[in-house]
């Protein structure tokens, strides 16, 4: 597939999930991919925290690939660049906040000066024939969220990133009506547009609406007070700090997350009035109601800061009577995760406090009145939802057409779409996948690996070793492990079965193949009748030295 003259359009991921985007546009024989994120794991995927983007289409023509552009600094835009960027060998183009993020990605990994990075002043353009991008600013969670005016011989695209419409933001200044409608008078083509918000039927609101939700609830705090949002937030961050200042509490930050984004933030002149921070210790030291803390885990992340001080192994410690914000949208999926980590609190005796509660927290994403102010500006001939599941991006394109935009068409991962001439078109389908990082090493999510570990998760594993004289026959009783099968009071008696099975099994055979086999089977039987679970049986033999 080599896009000729036409305009072509290709997800690898965000169309159909939530996360892990990553969108190509082709012409003249080029391609240019925008975002390259990634997504967190769930239950579905035993020992395993992150997921990547499998990019077998465009690493087969990486020759083809003009460079990579980031709309914003976000896991699900930019997160899989250290894990892939390096094989695709083209160059990363961001404005300064997002490069900063990548910079320091870059450098955990060892890629510092592998990957090529090149810093775009903010509303900056870059030429990558046969496409020029030019960035605009749009209001996000994040400062310098950008959308992108993407020009090419058969027609501009406007691809929005992630957005909302925010008329008093607390950082940074997004695109005024006079540029959105600039923007559109121009001529787009085709708005490539956020869905996540499409069922909310108010706007989304202003980051500086959460300020007096925010005091009030520090204010009639009596101790201790947490706080977590994302960290990424930096808007958050700054209305935080001011609440800190305000309410006369010292403040301490916890997580390695927040360090890094106060320090980019800082770094390009941003959260330069945030109050200095004081160390655990100090925290701990101060009395309760002097204390306020800034930590990552909002979302039940196990390993995040929060978790460790509600089970106890943080130096930072909350009893009876502290207080604990939840400044952030609980994530479809994490409800679980939470859920424990709110109990947890509430064993200890602390306060929680929600959205639910006070106007703590305001999305990032539009709502439909702000989609529908898009499209007003834009005036594009097609809208392409992306940045959703399935429903989110069905119903854009329906509630694009209500509004009035003469087409619009529902894609997923893997559809390649012509938008010019004559689209939108869906021309074909190409393979797209997905990976796993496993400790350090990159594997296919649906390969072997994943697919024993979660049969062991599920069905435990009998390791069997079958002693040999040198000529293959038995010389003594099998030994035999269970491992996560479920026999713990009747261990012992289970052994004793399952062992006697194996004896029975083996016989006086003396081929290797055909008895590992039969043993397998044999003890497979055993614990299916013990616990009605079909455990993995592996079967090794071991010979005796002649």
């Amino acid at each position: 597939m080599t896009p000729g003259e036409e305009l072509l359009f290709l997800a690898l991921g965000g169309s159909g999930e939530i996360g892990m985007n990553v969108n190509l546009y082709g012409t003249q024989g080029k391609w240019l991919m925008v975002d390259l994120g990634l997504t967190f794991a769930d239950s579905d995927y035993p020992g395993i925290d992150l997921i990547l983007p499998e990019l077998e289409f465009i690493e087969q023509r990486r020759k083809d690939l003009v460079g990579i552009v980031l709309t914003h600094g976000h896991e699900d835009h930019i997160g899989a660049i250290p894990y892939l960027a390096a094989d695709l060998k083209v160059p990363l183009y961001a404005t300064p906040f997002t490069a900063g993020l990548i910079a320091g990605k870059l450098e955990e990994e060892g890629l510092a000066g592998k990957v090529k990075l090149h810093v775009i002043p903010r509303d900056g353009s870059i030429d990558l024939d046969p496409f020029k991008i030019t960035f605009k600013a749009l209001a996000h969670s994040i400062p310098e969220g950008n959308g992108l005016v993407i020009e090419t011989p058969h027609g501009k695209i406007f691809h929005t990133g992630d957005w909302k419409i925010d008329d008093t933001p607390v950082l940074g200044h997004p695109s005024s009506d006079k540029v959105m409608n600039d923007i559109g008078d121009s001529g787009i083509l085709a708005l490539v547009c956020d869905s996540t918000n499409v069922f909310q039927e108010t706007p989304s609101g202003s980051e500086a609406g959460v300020h007096a939700g925010l005091r009030q609830a520090v204010e009639e705090a009596k101790g201790r007070v947490l706080v977590t949002t994302f960290a990424s937030n930096a808007a958050r961050l700054q209305t935080l700090g001011q609440v800190s200042i305000e309410c006369g509490r010292k403040l301490c930050v916890a997580g390695r997350s927040l360090d890094r984004i106060l320090r980019v933030a800082k770094a390009n002149g941003y959260l330069l009035d945030f109050p200095e921070t004081i160390r655990f210790d100090e925290a701990m030291r101060l009395p309760r109601n002097e204390v306020m803390i800034l930590a990552t885990g909002g979302q039940g992340e196990p390993r995040a800061a929060l978790s460790r001080v509600a089970f106890g192994s943080h130096e930072l410690k909350l009893v009876s009577g502290d207080t604990v914000i939840f400044s952030s949208k609980q994530i479809p999926g994490n409800e679980i995760a939470i859920g424990r980590i709110m109990n947890a609190l509430s064993d200890l005796g602390a306060i929680t406090v929600t959205d639910r509660q006070l106007h703590i927290h305001v999305s990032g994403h539009p709502g439909r009145p702000e989609l529908a102010q898009m499209y007003q500006w834009i005036r594009p001939e097609i809208v392409v939802p992306v940045h959703g599941e399935a429903r989110h991006m069905a119903e854009q394109a329906r509630f694009a057409l209500a509004c009035g935009v003469p087409k619009s068409i529902y894609q997923k991962n893997g559809d390649i779409v012509r938008l010019a001439p004559k689209g939108p078109k869906k021309l074909g389908e190409v393979r797209v996948g997905r990976l796993v990082l496993d400790g350090d090493v990159i594997l296919p999510a649906d390969g072997g690996t994943i697919g024993e570990r979660r049969k062991l998760s599920v069905n435990g594993i009998i390791a069997v070793a079958l002693p040999l004289t040198p000529d293959g026959r038995l010389s003594g009783r099998p030994l035999i492990r269970p491992l996560g099968v479920p026999v713990e009071a009747d261990r012992d008696d289970f052994i004793n079965d399952a062992t006697d099975a194996a004896t029975r099994a083996f016989g006086d055979s003396v081929d290797s193949d055909k008895v590992r086999e039969s043993v397998r089977l044999a003890v497979r039987r055993c614990a299916t009748v013990w616990t009605g679970k079909k455990a993995i049986v592996e079967v090794m033999t071991v010979s005796a030295a002649r």
